[in-house]
């Protein structure tokens, strides 16, 4: 059944909900459990957690920050193959410049070269740089709506991953989950779309207009 949702803007998640990094991301992450003799114990590219975090749980805090600036150099010279997801060019010409953010668990350093390698420049972007506390915690995107000048209440999420969608609910925003990191039954978002080819976007009088047809 098709679902209708009135915000005032739109926060996305970036990997595995506007662009697909999943080759480069596993790549850089195998790398770097080879050299740091580390296992992650799941694919990288499903965590959808800031680096520095999943790094901290897996080696000993001394060498945390090194581990990290390990991974993060890894990630920023790897690019190849990132692509934006079907539907995410149409969605974003159809919503205002200043009604639309990009939350990431990425560096700024990361989240700017992947951004780059897909051709996508966003009204504002928040990083793993910009809060204090990264995704499942509500900092990300409460941040992100303050960027827009908007109340994280009249926001819509959209996101890919378990602690993306974790941290949407947090921060008092609705959220629209999209297919690929985790089955529909484990997202626990409000509504939950394929993908993006499945959600358009109207902008009428300040308001947001995002029509989603789950399928699922």
């Amino acid at each position: 059944m098709t679902v209708v949702l009135d915000v005032a803007a739109v926060l996305f998640d970036m990997d595995g909900t506007l662009i697909d990094s999943t080759p480069a991301v596993d790549r850089a992450w195998a790398e770097w459990e080879r050299r740091w003799g580390v296992r992650l114990g799941v694919r990288a590219s499903a965590l959808g957690r800031p680096a520095r975090d999943i790094v901290a749980e897996r080696v000993p805090a001394a060498d945390a920050e090194a581990a990290f600036r390990d991974i993060e150099r890894l990630e920023v010279a790897d690019t190849a193959g990132i692509v934006r997801l079907p539907g995410v060019t149409a969605l974003l010409e159809a919503l205002p410049p200043d009604r639309w953010a990009i939350a990431t668990s990425c560096s700024e350093p990361l989240a700017a070269a992947r951004l780059a390698a897909a051709g996508i420049t966003p009204g504002a972007l928040i990083t793993a740089d910009d809060t204090a506390l990264g995704k499942p915690a509500p900092d990300p995107y409460l941040a992100a709506a303050a960027a827009l000048g908007v109340d994280p209440a009249d926001c819509l999420v959209v996101e890919d991953a378990v602690a993306g969608v974790v941290a949407g609910r947090a921060a008092g925003c609705r959220v629209l989950g999209v297919l690929g990191s985790a089955p529909a039954s484990a997202l626990g978002a409000d509504v939950v779309a394929p993908g993006l080819d499945a959600v358009r976007a109207e902008a009428a009088e300040g308001r947001i207009r995002v029509v989603v047809d789950p399928q699922v």
